[in-house]
């Protein structure tokens, strides 16, 4: 490997190179200080980018201020050169209150929209999707603008870099993904990681140019990107970019690196960007020894007075009405009455008609997933969308749930609503990342939204198998910041789709497959919302009370009605947030009650409400609390063991139980 680097000034600007410098040189003075600080113990971790300084200041320089950047652990020049105090970023370190996270999160793992950064979760792959989001979002506002995100080569064997370097291709975004391959994944050499000799050469396999860098030459990186950028601004695509640079620390401070060779460090120690650089502005008296002295001195000298003055171990004051105050943002989520007007709808029209509904009241509202344009969707509900709204906003996808997720996200993030069609909503698993651990998440994280509704065809009753029928809902019920809809009627289905489009926070939307064209009702033609969080009283009774939803609705006014029975029967609707007022108010009416759903008994949300009603409503139960679900096994596929798989025959003895105990 030679040490030898050649800068190039083209037409880069004496103020610019000098800009370069600085930028370069401040990170390094601050990663110098917090190393000390960690030392003493006043910082908890922390990941070292020392020696990698030009990718994250030669990026950041090429782009606007108001393009937006996902960089990674090690970007502190992202978010120094992008202007943040360094006071905010000290709190963040600490984990301050006053900190981009309020202490919830750690280092660089927050955004902040006032600065057009969006930080990594620990599931790198996961903000390449983000980005080519934000750039689509770019694209269709036709703004010209681009999106920029980092990863290392060890996210490269991710399936989310595949996903979303795919999407960006085929969807032509403006979006340059960079890969800092630094060596070293953890532990792991290249040579363990991937066998190709260039990971610039996946980008052949997308259909992407793509570029190899001296990821320590900061003018090549500088100079690549910008030339790159001013190009896909006018004409939309996508670019992959391999910096090749080395980690000089260990992956955090933590684990040292012993397992590095000693001459490959020192062979790369050669390659120091910083010192490098600085070489060449001083033989192109760009930049003067006195004029190194000068500023060095006075950044740390900037560093050594903010650290003083803005470091702080006072303890956050822990508050759970604060904490719970911000899993969600907050939604008026109020009632919008429908006009006269009706039309019979079946349960599958009034989502179709919701959808078309929401389309046109919001004009930027875009539609994906997989075969929903022209084919119209495996169930037709987006039949001739297209032609109405355009292939811009009802968008075919790749089978590629994640990064379609983490698009709707980044879409979010510049202020475009979407919805996500799953399939079937058994197909979710490929995505489960993207929305229990990005989106659900972020909000609490560092206060951005993500308004996005993700449909779930779900359930059984069609002799579709394991992997078409199963239950989902508990798999996200479970997990802060998330809110679950699962109507039982075409009213419902309608005017709860419509609320989920105008609740800011995310929204999965279930919707029973085998009530699509089993059930028809009068549903409004006009706009109209159903609060999300209120339970319907499907039936009013005296003798117990059956809490249920979706298909359990059905079933249970079945068994009711073939047993005379004088049950109340009350319909979630919302699976998250519960409605426990009405809960409360039909317990202590009847003093007995079954909860019945299609879901698996074990872990399902039964197991949870029964835990509830046990625990505030004992005193008025004139029996145990009883559940009817299904077999605590996979879905089948024939109908007579789908039949047997199901609770519908075994809760109308549980029923009689319950009324006779």
């Amino acid at each position: 490997m030679s040490s030898r680097m050649i800068f190039e000034k083209k037409s880069t600007s004496k103020a610019n190179m000098l800009s370069l410098y600085e930028a370069m040189l401040r990170p390094r003075i601050i990663e110098e200080k917090m190393l000390s600080l960690l030392r003493q113990g006043k910082i908890s971790k922390w990941f070292s980018g020392i020696g990698q300084e030009a990718i994250a200041v030669g990026c950041t320089m090429a782009l606007t201020e108001d393009e937006m950047i996902f960089p990674m652990h090690r970007n502190l020049g992202v978010f120094t050169t992008r202007g943040i105090p360094l006071r905010k970023l000290l709190a963040q370190w600490q984990g301050a209150e006053s900190g981009f996270t309020k202490g919830r999160d750690r280092s660089f793992h927050f955004g902040t929209a006032d600065y057009n950064i969006t930080g990594m979760i620990s599931h790198l792959g996961a903000q390449l999707s983000l980005a080519a989001g934000v750039a689509l979002a770019h694209k269709l506002r036709k703004q010209n603008k681009i999106a920029l995100a980092f990863t290392g080569e060890g996210g490269t064997s991710e399936g989310e870099f595949h996903e979303a370097l795919n999407m960006a291709a085929v969807w032509q975004l403006p979006v340059i993904f960079v890969i800092e391959n630094n060596g070293y994944g953890l532990s792991t050499p290249t040579s363990e990681q991937y066998r190709c000799t260039d990971l610039a050469d996946k980008g052949i396999g997308y259909g992407m140019e793509s570029h190899i860098l001296d990821g320590n030459n900061v003018l090549e990186v500088y100079q690549t990107i910008d030339r790159i950028a001013k190009r896909i601004r006018k004409k939309p695509a996508p670019v992959l970019i391999e910096c090749k640079t080395f980690r000089m620390r260990g992956h955090e401070e933590a684990s040292g690196t012993k397992y590095v060779p000693k001459k490959l460090m020192d062979d790369w120690a050669k390659k120091d960007p910083i010192a490098n650089y600085e070489a060449y502005l001083l033989q192109q008296k760009v930049l003067t020894e006195d004029g190194v002295t000068e500023l060095r001195k006075s950044i740390k000298k900037e560093i050594d007075e903010t650290v003083r003055n803005s470091f702080s171990n006072e303890p956050i004051e822990a508050s759970s009405s604060k904490e719970l105050a911000d899993v969600f943002i907050p939604s008026k989520n109020a009632e919008v009455a429908p006009k006269k007007s009706v039309k019979k709808m079946r349960f599958i029209d009034a989502i179709s008609d919701g959808l078309e509904t929401a389309m046109k009241k919001n004009k930027e509202l875009v539609l994906m997933g997989q075969d929903i344009a022209e084919y119209g969707g495996v169930f037709k509900i987006t039949d001739g969308f297209w032609k109405k709204f355009g292939l811009d906003r009802v968008r075919n996808t790749p089978i590629c749930e994640s990064a379609v997720l983490g698009i709707a996200m980044g879409l979010s993030l510049r202020g475009i609503p979407s919805m996500v069609e799953m399939q079937f909503s058994d197909f979710v698993s490929c995505g489960f990342n993207q929305i229990v651990n990005n989106i659900a998440k972020v909000h609490y994280r560092w206060g951005a939204g993500v308004n996005t509704v993700i449909r779930m065809p779900t359930g059984g009753g069609m002799a579709a198998g394991p992997f078409h029928s199963q239950s989902t809902e508990a798999w996200f019920t479970h997990t802060p910041g998330l809110k679950i809809v699962y109507p039982s009627t075409p009213y419902d289905a309608k005017g709860l789709l419509l609320a989920s489009f105008a609740d800011p926070n995310p929204v999965l939307f279930f919707e029973h497959k085998a009530l699509y064209r089993s059930l028809e009702a009068e549903v409004p033609k006009s706009y109209y919302t159903i609060p999300i969080g209120k339970a319907r009283m499907a039936r009013t009774g005296s003798e117990c009370t059956i809490i249920t939803y979706g298909q359990g609705v059905i079933w249970a006014e079945e068994v009711v009605a073939s047993m005379g029975c004088d049950a109340e029967i009350l319909d979630l609707r919302t699976l998250s947030p519960l409605d426990y007022p009405s809960i409360d108010k039909s317990v202590i009416k009847t003093n007995r009650v079954i909860i019945l759903h299609e879901d698996v008994e074990f872990g399902g949300i039964g197991g949870e409400l029964a835990a509830y009603i046990s625990e505030h409503l004992f005193e008025y139960l004139d029996a145990p609390v009883m559940r009817s679900a299904s077999l605590n096994t996979p879905i089948p596929f024939a109908k007579e063991l789908e039949d047997n798989y199901f609770p519908k025959e075994r809760f109308k003895s549980s029923l009689e139980k319950l009324i006779n105990y």
